[in-house]
């Protein structure tokens, strides 16, 4: 619910209602995506008095198309489900194509270690974004869009405002009108992506220096896809300079995005992002062939894809959630799985804080630990993508010891509900390893080459022109 004058009044039974002078709330979410929305979600059903604030307004576009089966169960807890399967198409598994393998390489969701979770979905973003924020207000958090927060403040000891509520940290946001108000609120949850608030603000933020690229993404209309039930899965195409993403999705609509480094961005030379996207679309043949027939049906755009995490993840009062705290490279289209789980980790987290504060530092070290557990088994597999050693791997699969069926649930991103994959992936990488011996004067010329690509743009607005 969009309040154009910024005044929420909450008429829940038991709940203390602002006035034009006081604003309180016990969780004070930034940022109405994926994580935020998720997180207000579940914090909202626990009796919490939760506002989530959006800087734009739903619904708005967002790349990042590309769900996980592990997410189809975070659909179900939050409710969902329906309406999410309303807007996706089926997607079975991923793909992948080399240019230098005469065959496309298959993974299929259903042949991972736990056979319970065989599809996910491709789905527009503004959408699902949209049911996602709509349904935490249906689960009573306070939503407020168009209006943007401009400070935090944590306060070393707890305050009291007007109405004798305690808190902790005064939030200030400013609306369309340039209106502001300041709220009081006992607990801050940074959920603002890749505008990363709170990191930024602290200088907690710290780039990847071994991995470092670009995307340039267009959508378009009536590009060839697969047959029958592959219809929606995601190809993955290698070339020389990083790999490019063919998303299908349920308008008729495919996005088609190349992922590279900053010394190919560097090569645009005065083309415009349309140009430049197709002359290298033009570079991979099969990829060149689905879309010989297809139209733009959106400007081409670019973006920063540059991996990078915060120094820490929480503090007494805040936590940051998803892309706030850390973003990895979107190969294995894990972002919005890992902030929707961090929206459920953190409510746990916070949920605890609150009600039991002699257990709060044990649970927001729990929170740490849980957060960082993604990003860093995806990462282990994603700096090493483009690697030919990797590369062959990916595209001559074998089960010896489970290996296939664990890397195909660590593809799925089943890898919090204990599903036993973990020896099977060290053996996976000790394969790599050993592989990268048997080829030690190739690998160590691809590491030195890497270093030169990954050199970060400067200025990084060479994106935009």
């Amino acid at each position: 619910m969009h309040h154009q004058d910024s005044t929420c009044h909450d008429s829940t039974p038991g709940k203390p209602t602002d006035t034009a002078t006081s604003r309180y709330c016990d969780v004070f979410v930034v940022g109405g995506g994926p994580g935020g929305s998720t997180l207000s979600t579940l914090l909202a059903r626990k009796g919490h008095d939760v506002v989530m604030v959006e800087k734009e307004h739903h619904p708005r576009f967002h790349i990042g198309e590309s769900l996980l089966p592990a997410n189809l169960e975070l659909f179900e807890t939050l409710g969902v489900a329906e309406e999410i399967a309303e807007i996706g198409i089926d997607k079975w598994g991923a793909e992948f194509v080399s240019p230098h393998h005469d065959h496309v390489q298959p993974y299929n969701f259903a042949e991972a270690w736990d056979k319970s979770m065989p599809k996910a979905y491709e789905v527009e973003r503004a959408e699902f974004d949209r049911i996602l924020f709509r349904n935490a207000e249906r689960n009573g958090a306070r939503t407020f869009e168009g209006n943007r927060v401009v400070d935090i403040d944590f306060h070393e000891e707890e305050r009291r405002d007007p109405a004798d509520r305690p808190y902790h940290a005064t939030v200030t946001t400013e609306d369309e009108q340039g209106q502001r108000v300041d709220w009081h609120t006992a607990f801050v949850a940074d959920a603002t992506g890749r505008d990363t608030f709170l990191a930024q603000r602290h200088g907690w933020k710290r780039r990847n220096p071994k991995h470092n690229s670009a995307a340039v993404f267009g959508h378009f209309r009536d590009a060839k896809r697969n047959p029958g039930k592959t219809e929606g899965n995601i190809t993955l195409f290698w070339f020389d300079h990083g790999w490019f993403w063919f998303i299908p999705l349920k308008n008729g609509v495919t996005s088609v995005g190349m992922v590279t480094w900053p010394y190919h961005m560097k090569s645009r030379k005065g083309r415009s992002l349309e140009q430049f996207l197709f002359d290298n679309i033009e570079t991979v043949p099969e990829l060149e062939r689905r879309l010989a027939d297809a139209s733009l049906v959106r400007d081409v755009q670019a973006t920063g894809n540059f991996s990078y995490s915060a120094d820490r993840s929480h503090g007494e009062r805040f936590i940051l959630v998803g892309d706030a705290f850390a973003f990895i490279d979107p190969v294995f289209s894990s972002g919005v799985m890992l902030a929707m789980q961090g929206g459920v980790f953190g409510a746990e987290a916070i949920d605890t804080v609150l009600r039991e504060p002699a257990q709060a530092k044990q649970a927001l070290n729990r929170y740490d630990r849980q957060v960082r557990h993604g990003p860093r088994e995806f990462s282990w597999f994603i700096y090493r993508i483009t690697k030919p050693v990797m590369r062959n791997l990916f595209m001559g699969p074998r089960n010896i010891f489970r290996v296939q069926e664990a890397l195909i649930s660590l593809l799925a991103a089943d890898i919090y509900r204990g599903t036993p994959i973990w020896r099977s992936i060290r053996i996976l990488k000790g394969i790599y390893y050993l592989s990268s011996l048997g080829q030690c004067r190739r690998a160590f010329a691809d590491w030195r080459a890497h270093r030169r690509k990954v050199r970060p743009l400067t200025p990084e607005s060479d994106l935009r022109q």
